[in-house]
This record gives C-alpha cells, structure tokens and sequence, in this order.
C-alpha cells in the first residue's frame, strides 16, 4: 500500500536581484544553488525597461535553460527566480514560477515558498465573486487578494492581501519599477537579503546562494516585515506587528544547505551540535559512526566528535540522483533509494555500526540503508537519529500533509526499530533540538517550529483543521506496507 500527497505543498527556493547588468545570469547561479529545494521545475522573469520577460519549464534548472538563447532573451538589470518542489499530480507547466500577470495598468511577477493553510477557503471564495485560475498553485490567490483589494496604492493593497493569507509564505514580486519581498508573521521559510560590490540588492531563500554570486550577507527578512527594492535602494515595511518566530527546524535538520547561515546559525555548525547532543542522550557500545550522505554527515561527526568513536566513510552518495523525500510517490522514492546509495564493504564488514541519519519519515531510506550495511558486512547496525520522532503533519510547506505518511505516528520506537530491521533505534530529544540549534529568541521554543514534533502548531490550521482532527487518531500499519 502507498500514499500519495494529496494537496499542492511545496518546499522551494526564490531569488531575486535588482541593479545588475547581467540580472537573469546572477539568477541563474543563484537558482543553481538553491536546486536542492526543488526540482520538478524552475523559472525566471527579467525587467528589462519595464517590460517582463519570462522563461520557464519543468527539470532542474540546468535543464530548463540547457538552451543559451533561454537565458540570453532575458535581458535587463532584475530579475527574481524560483525552482519548484515536486508534488504527486502537480507537474503541470501551469504551476511553474514565477507566475507572469498581465493587467491594463502594467505587468507583474510573482513567486512563492511555502504552503498557505487557508488556501482552499480563500480560492472559493474567489472563485464565487468570478476570479479565474491559471493554475492549481496557492500562489496565484495573493494576485487575486492583490487586485481586488479595495486600498488606493498598491503597497497598502499588498498589505490587505497579506493579511488575508495564513500559514508560510515567503512571497517575491517584482512590478515594473520595484522588487518587493515578504515574510510569514511567523518567518516559517527563511528568506535574507545580500548585496553586491556594486550596490545590487539580492534576496534569497538562503544564504549559501550569496557565496555563489559574491554578493554579501546584509540581514534576514523580519516575520511580517515587508522589503521594497527600486532604483532608490532597500526600503522596508510592515504589514503586520502580530508576529512570533517560528522558523521551521527541518530547515536546520534537513532542507537548508549546509553553508548558509539562517537567523544567525550556520547550518553545518548547529547539525554537529545536534549530532553531539545525540551522542550524549544516546549512548551507544559500537566501533564505528557513519553518516547518511549528504545532510547526515555534519550530524554524524558531531556525534563521532563527542562519544570518541572513529567517523568513517561507510556509505557513498551517487550524487546525481535527487533527493528521495521528495519523490512525488512512495514507489518513485523506492526506486531513488536504490539507486543513490551503496555500502563500503570493506569499512563496515564485521563492524558495530553507528548509523546517523536526520530524520525517519515513511521509514523506506532507513530499511533500505540498514539492508545495505548488513549486506556490507556490519555485525550490527545502530540507527541515530539527530531529531525528534516526526508524529504530526506539516502544513507549513514541507511534503507531511497527513499522520498516515509518518511511521512515528503509527508505530512505537521499538516498532520502527523493528520494521527498518535496526538493532537499536535512538532518536534526539526535542529539548535536545532546540538547545542544539541555540537560536537566540525569547519566542517559545526558542523561535523553532517543532509541530512535527509535539502536535503544537504556532497557528490555527484553519482548512486542514477538521481533516487533522478527524484523523488525530487514525492508525496505519506500516509493516503491512
């Protein structure tokens, strides 16, 4: 039995640049390192003069713009960008960002990471007073919320539109004279501003895209702050001052590169202090630690750092397969795992293995994995893992829509230990979590988002509301499946 996400959840990367010559270049290199957020599909649209051209289309986004001619069309000095997460029945050309919209009183692009939780609502309503959609995204609402607004300038119907739309967001828009940039009250998706030599403004999903293009880190967008960018230089706004940090901890634990830098804390730097904080809730008698390729690996030499086990390169990443969460569908995800991954024999054979990874989702990389280190030879394989139990969905932007999908829900940890076929599963604790990260907030939960974690969502769930409830207490049996 598989399960299929049901709902458009994306987990993207954005980029945008104002006041550089060759703007839907640096794009380009800026989108290339944001492609481990999304790769179903990628797009940019350029101003050149006040005019908006645009490319987009399905791949990754060496694909998309293989052709020299794509990218060469795009002139003018800014552009934002996008690359999209794959969903199950989304692949639709349709839903690829930037969305281009096309009025009477000028163009406007528009781009957006994360997953509105009052999408459906809202889009009903919409469609009852005569609105059209041109796609099956949560994106194109805030255009429909922009421009009926009943506000004289078009910042204050920005604001009314953001105040309309709940859940996580971090928006990108770019009109013929401004890039405008915006943050969940709850700053959920990460989302900082750079800056060039030359005075150009850049924003992106994260830092790491900073590094590629040689701009520098200025500061993070603010929950609920807006950013304005024009020919005059950055500006800032507020739509709302009801906020409360909540950055999603998946960012740290699994989604973010390991070089940026995310309200202050580099990535690699807070996965090694979770690896060791691991460690030291998680004792283990073994003689080796090894790492799941890539996002493990910092975790992995933290907990080696602290026990005093040696780390060694016991598993090898193909790196040119995607990432397997976010495979649209169970069976695809099988596959990816097969593929990705294999077992040096000669490092773990007749060995006590750590294995470290960052998370145990539906459980299918983890079975497979420990299957691998047996048939490599390791005498035992010991599964620790540097994060909580994920027990509850996720309706923020990352691919957990229902309890279903999660084996931690359904399944004690002596279960899951048993359905991956590990000898001992260990998981961190969320006080763990949050202590490792270290964010400097006074927010609760030290300005992380651990829903997935404990069920305490920082916001209602407004659609998903009734679905959750109703299904709180539904069971599957993953060892069935």
């Amino acid at each position: 039995m598989t399960y299929e996400v049901k709902s458009l959840n994306e987990e993207c990367g954005i980029f945008g640049i104002w006041g550089h010559e060759q703007a839907a270049e640096v794009t380009y290199y800026g989108l290339h390192s944001l492609q481990h957020r999304g790769q179903e599909g990628a797009g940019i649209v350029s101003n050149d003069e006040r005019k908006l051209l645009r490319h987009r289309n399905t791949g990754l986004i060496s694909e998309v713009f293989k052709r020299p001619s794509n990218l060469a069309k795009l002139t003018g000095k800014a552009a934002i960008g996008h690359v999209r997460y794959a969903t199950a029945g989304t692949a639709s050309i349709n839903n690829i960002q930037p969305f281009l919209f096309d009025f009477s009183d000028g163009q406007i692009a528009l781009a957006h990471n994360g997953n509105l939780t009052n999408a459906k609502s809202l889009r009903a309503e919409l469609e009852k007073k005569g609105a059209i959609f041109a796609s099956s995204s949560d994106t194109e609402i805030l255009m429909h919320l922009i421009r009926r607004s009943p506000k004289e300038t078009f910042i204050e119907q920005f604001k009314d539109a953001l105040n309309q739309v709940k859940g996580g967001f971090a928006y990108l828009m770019m009109t013929e004279d401004k890039i405008y940039a915006a943050l969940d009250p709850n700053g959920f998706r990460p989302l900082s501003i750079g800056q060039f030599a030359n005075g150009s403004w850049v924003i992106s999903s994260e830092t790491c895209a900073f590094e590629v293009i040689g701009a520098k880190w200025v500061r993070d967008v603010k929950p609920g702050e807006i950013v304005i960018i024009d020919d005059s230089g950055l500006s800032f706004d507020q739509f709302t001052t009801d906020t409360q940090m909540a950055i999603c901890s998946m960012e740290y634990i699994y989604f973010a590169r390991p070089d940026s830098v995310i309200h202050g804390i580099n990535v690699h730097t807070a996965r090694k202090n979770l690896g060791k904080r691991l460690a030291q809730e998680a004792k283990i008698d073994a003689d080796i630690v090894v790492g799941v390729p890539n996002s493990s690996l910092s975790a992995a030499s933290g907990y080696a750092e602290e026990s005093g086990l040696p780390y060694e390169m016991g598993l090898i990443k193909n790196q040119y397969i995607q990432r397997t969460f976010i495979q649209p569908t169970q069976e695809l995800r099988e596959q990816g795992v097969r593929m990705k991954l294999s077992a040096v024999s000669s490092v773990v054979k007749g060995k006590r293995v750590v294995m470290v990874d960052d998370s145990i989702v539906r459980g299918t990389t983890s079975r497979r994995i420990v299957n691998l280190l047996r048939e490599a030879g390791a005498s035992e394989v010991h599964v620790a893992i540097a994060s909580p139990e994920l027990k509850h969905p996720c309706f923020y932007g990352i691919d957990i829509q229902t309890k279903r999908e999660l084996i931690s829900a359904n399944h004690s940890v002596e279960e899951v230990c048993e359905i991956i076929g590990a000898d001992s599963l260990s998981f961190l604790s969320i006080d763990g979590l949050i202590e490792s990260i270290g964010l400097e907030s006074d927010a609760p939960n030290g300005g992380l988002c651990v829903a997935y974690f404990d069920g305490n969502y920082p916001t209602e769930l407004y659609d998903y509301e009734e679905e959750y409830l109703r299904n709180l207490h539904q069971k599957v049996d993953f060892r069935t499946n």
